[in-house]
């Protein structure tokens, strides 16, 4: 069977890209646990300091959760040296601008400043972890911003169950990425004082962190404030983490889900698919691409363009730590039936998996990949969490450099067995995702 051949001019160009686009750093660790990783980069007089702990929302317990995410607002109040509300005054004085996220496996904080500013933002950051206030004004006042987040951004965005995971719920019976990022309002209402106390205590502590300082500083002035600041904060024993395994689906599921905030079908599948550390997660990203990245894709063409069935069609991959998600998914127009769109859909998923992909297909999937490299890569803020991320989700740093190397190893061989594999129609659930008003 015939492969896909790269000529020695598109080799070379790859390896000259690549090595362009490495990453240098240095890590080392404290005597308390925490890792540090300096990048160093002076194209611009700014650097961003972020802080990544080993904790999100699967990691929280049956009736208390919210809680990771509730953290990422919590955090922001104040310490015992930063008077309650005047952090970001503080910032924005001193030039800097800074945020905070959340997902199911890590939440990070992150600042950037002027190169001149860095003592503050380490100082800040190790605050946050040693004296952060933690009482019943903050947690009231917060609870308070978590509603009206919820209440914005996920329960009035359309489409929003699918766009912030609302859906894992019919993939995972077990794992909690089956449970909503942000938690249930009602165990926030409910829990106390001590729980969220018990909380912080329970994963808030240097050997459950990463420190990245990324962009324009001096290495001995950054590791002696690092010192300063950090090296006090005392080690505590870790928490053992719970590991949930999901079993493998071995039947389809199509579920109905609706929303007020929508007037067009959606269908979706998903699928329960490998950790993102796994070649076979970024062999599926690959699949992603050829099926419905713009409108030169598959998908897009033959539902959108050619077939005139639907008005957008889209996949994605949520990369996790422990599994990860997939969705294909595709706006129905007006007057196509569902199982119309999946039985088109299922066309060009069997194609995946019984023919191989064109060597032009490959080469702009590599070329695309390539492009979003660089764009992840084009600030100090996107490096500092892809280093914080590749070390303490993915267990390697460096991996930051190998991405493009796994890319660009895939063969389109490799394509059309993972897309048997966990395309399968027996691993997916189905989901019309329908109008509030065709709710019966």
């Amino acid at each position: 069977m015939k492969k896909s051949i790269l000529t020695l001019a598109s080799i070379l160009l790859l390896v000259t890209s690549t090595n362009a686009q490495k990453v240098e750093f240095e890590e080392y660790k404290l005597d308390n646990g925490i890792h540090v990783i300096l990048h160093q980069d002076d194209s611009a007089p700014v650097v961003t300091v972020e802080v990544m702990y080993h904790v999100g929302a699967k990691d929280e317990e049956d009736g208390k959760t919210g809680m990771a995410h509730f953290y990422e607002h919590l955090l922001f109040t104040g310490t015992k040296n930063i008077p309650r509300d005047k952090w970001s005054e503080i910032q924005s004085a001193r030039g800097g601008t800074g945020n905070a996220s959340t997902d199911w496996d890590r939440t990070n904080y992150y600042q950037t400043y002027p190169s001149n500013e860095l003592k503050l933002a380490l100082w800040m950051e190790s605050e946050r972890l040693l004296h952060p206030i933690i009482d019943q004004k903050a947690v009231d006042t917060q609870n308070e911003v978590v509603k009206e987040e919820k209440k914005l951004r996920m329960d009035n965005a359309p489409y929003g169950k699918v766009i912030y995971g609302d859906v894992y719920k019919h993939l995972f019976d077990n794992h909690n990425y089956g449970r909503p990022m942000i938690g249930y309002i009602k165990d926030l209402d409910a829990a106390t004082l001590d729980e969220f106390q018990d909380f912080y205590d329970k994963w808030y502590m240097p050997n459950n962190a990463v420190l990245v300082v990324a962009g324009d500083f001096k290495k001995t002035d950054a590791k002696t404030w690092i010192k300063d600041y950090f090296s006090p904060i005392p080690k505590r024993k870790e928490t053992k983490r719970v590991i949930i395994v999901e079993k493998e689906r071995i039947l389809e599921k199509r579920v109905k889900e609706y929303d007020a905030n929508i007037q067009l079908p959606l269908l979706g599948m998903a699928y329960k698919t490998p950790s993102f550390k796994q070649r076979d997660a970024k062999i599926l990203d690959v699949i992603s691409t050829v099926l419905s990245n713009g409108k030169s894709s598959r998908l897009y063409k033959k539902l959108v363009d050619d077939k005139k069935i639907a008005l957008q069609a889209f996949s994605f991959s949520r990369p996790l730590e422990d599994y990860s998600v997939y969705i294909i998914g595709s706006i129905l127009a007006g007057g196509t039936s569902a199982d119309a769109l999946i039985e088109e859909i299922d066309e060009e998923i069997l194609k995946l998996q019984t023919e191989l992909i064109s060597d032009d297909d490959l080469q702009k999937v590599r070329n695309q990949f390539e492009n979003q490299f660089v764009a992840a890569n084009s600030s100090v803020r996107g490096i500092a969490t892809s280093l914080a991320r590749n070390y303490i989700l993915g267990g390697d740093t460096n991996r930051i450099n190998k991405e493009l190397g796994v890319i660009n190893s895939i063969t389109k061989e490799e394509v059309r067995n993972v897309a048997k594999k966990y395309l399968a129609k027996d691993r997916r659930v189905i989901i019309d995702y329908l109008p509030e008003s065709q709710k019966k």
